[in-house]
Parts: structure tokens; C-alpha cells; sequence
């Protein structure tokens, strides 16, 4: 195995799925490059699989990024895993892998489970167009901004978060985005995998009925609904008014003109931000 970095995905959940093939890069690799060698160690002793680990995250990919190209010149294969799933997907990897391909070594993908891919597969919601947005910021303000700017997409949108923030993420999706129809998949191919679907109302209090959530989430929203031409001053309009005007903040402006047209506040907010970056309105 000539020097060579595998992208080996590992399971989420369920240890079975594993693929027959990743069991045998890992076996053969000179080298496994881990998340956390102590979660790892567990998945490896599982499978009776002993080779030389060593970690590589967020806080040290700068050195042990060094340390596994010098690996990879000499000449060794290195397989990258992450705690679960595949690698560099919301997870560090991918200035490994931009750095392995800029030097000529091969980068060979050995592929498996992604939570986003499983959650989307039996959400019910389209498959055929969606994005994923990953973790989003832990501020609400920052959250509720990312969110503004992700109201208009016409795709199934899909968020990993954490179950301390599922809560508070739900009511600002519902404030930002409106009462669309979601998806909350939760401790994906483990014991307790659960499906919440429904509007994004009822699943907010349902969430905050709730003593406490456990396990990893993945939440997925259906995407931006059509909108139809609004009678009277068209909404760019309204938006150029109220700017220009120097009585309304960016905020205050989307606001009003969604309350007067019954559109989507994600719609207005797109809008908004469209007409300040090409200076078409002040404010």
C-alpha cells in the first residue's frame, strides 16, 4: 500500500455498519489518524484491528497534520477516521487532504455512513435537491442570522446540533423560517432512534415539553415555499422605502414589509440584504 490517505467512514451508531472493506484498510494501514484515539480504540479492539494510532483534530491539525505528510512521504499509508461517520464532514480532514493532493499522494474515499445522508434517506421530505448547512453558530444572534440568510433556499435544508441546543433552535427556526414542515432525527441507528416529524410549531413545544433530549441531531427543514407576486407595492419597493427612509434599521424594515405582505420574513430578509450589497437602498 504505497503512500496513500483513506478517508475511511466509521459507523454512527451501529457497529455493523461498518463496511467489509474499510475493516480491511484499517487492518493494512501503517498508520489510523483519530478524533479521539480513546473512542477510536474502542471501535478498533471491537474488530480485533491493532495498528499505530495517533490523533488528529481540530486543536492540533496543525501539528500532527505535519506529522502524518512526513508519514505519507516516506511512503506509508494513513487511514483517516473521525469519532462517526465520514471524515472532514463537519469534521476536521480537509487540509489534510488538501494538503496530501497538492503533494501527488493519493486520496482514496473508502465510504459509509453519514448521518446527514441516513436522516435525509427516511425524513419523507424531497431528496432530490437539498443542502447541508451543518452545525450552526452557538449565539442566538449568530444562529438566527445564518438562519435569515438560509430562509429563501428553495432545497431541504440540514442542520447537525446538539441536543442542549435543540430547543432554542427550533423556536428561532420558526421565528426566522415560518411554520414549515421539519424533520428532527435523533440517536440515528442506535437503540433509541427516534423521527420527529410535523410543523415546526408542534415540534418546538413538543421539544420543550420534554425533561431532556439526549443523543446527536440532525434536524431537516422542508424547503422554502413559493411565493406568489404580491398585489400592490411590489416588496422591493416597500423594502427601498423604508430604507432609504433612515427612520428603519435592516431588521426593522423586513419586519414591516412582511407584515404587510404576508410573505415569508426569510424571503424579505434575502431581499433586503440583496438590495444593501448592490447599494440600492440605504439603511
Amino acid at each position: 500500500m504505497p503512500a496513500t490517505l483513506y478517508i475511511v467512514a466509521t459507523p454512527i451508531g451501529n457497529l455493523e455498519d461498518i463496511t467489509l472493506r474499510a475493516l480491511r484498510i484499517l487492518k493494512e494501514v501503517d498508520l489510523i489518524a483519530a478524533e479521539d484515539t480513546r473512542h477510536s480504540r474502542k471501535l478498533l479492539t471491537h474488530f480485533g484491528i491493532s495498528r499505530p494510532l495517533t490523533s488528529y483534530f481540530d486543536h492540533n491539525q496543525a501539528l500532527k497534520g505535519e506529522y502524518i505528510l512526513e508519514q505519507l512521504r516516506d511512503g506509508k499509508s494513513v487511514a483517516l477516521i473521525t469519532d462517526a461517520g465520514t471524515p472532514c464532514i463537519s469534521d476536521p480532514g480537509y487540509q489534510l487532504v488538501r494538503d496530501a493532493a497538492a503533494e501527488g499522494v493519493a486520496v482514496v474515499p473508502i465510504p459509509g455512513a453519514c448521518a446527514a445522508v441516513t436522516a435525509l434517506s427516511a425524513s419523507g421530505l424531497p431528496t432530490d435537491f437539498f443542502t447541508f448547512a451543518g452545525f450552526l453558530p452557538n449565539k442566538q444572534g449568530k444562529r438566527r442570522e445564518r438562519l435569515q440568510a438560509l430562509a429563501a433556499e428553495k432545497a431541504v435544508l440540514i442542520f447537525y446540533e446538539s441536543p442542549k441546543r435543540l430547543q432554542a433552535t427550533l423556536a428561532d427556526m420558526l421565528e426566522t423560517m415560518g411554520d414549515r414542515e421539519v424533520v428532527v432525527a435523533r440517536e440515528l441507528t442506535k437503540l433509541h432512534e427516534e423521527f420527529m416529524r410535523g410543523p415546526l410549531s408542534r415540534l418546538a413545544a413538543e421539544v420543550a415539553e420534554r425533561e431532556e433530549i439526549r443523543g446527536e441531531v440532525a434536524i431537516l427543514v422542508s424547503p422554502a415555499p413559493e411565493v406568489e407576486s404580491v398585489e400592490g407595492p411590489q416588496m422591493e419597493e416597500l423594502l427601498k422605502r423604508y430604507l432609504e427612509s433612515g427612520e428603519h434599521s435592516l431588521k426593522d424594515a423586513v419586519k414591516r414589509v412582511t407584515q404587510e405582505t404576508g410573505l415569508p420574513k426569510g424571503t424579505v430578509y434575502a431581499e433586503a440584504l440583496r438590495l444593501k450589497e448592490e447599494g440600492l437602498a440605504e439603511g
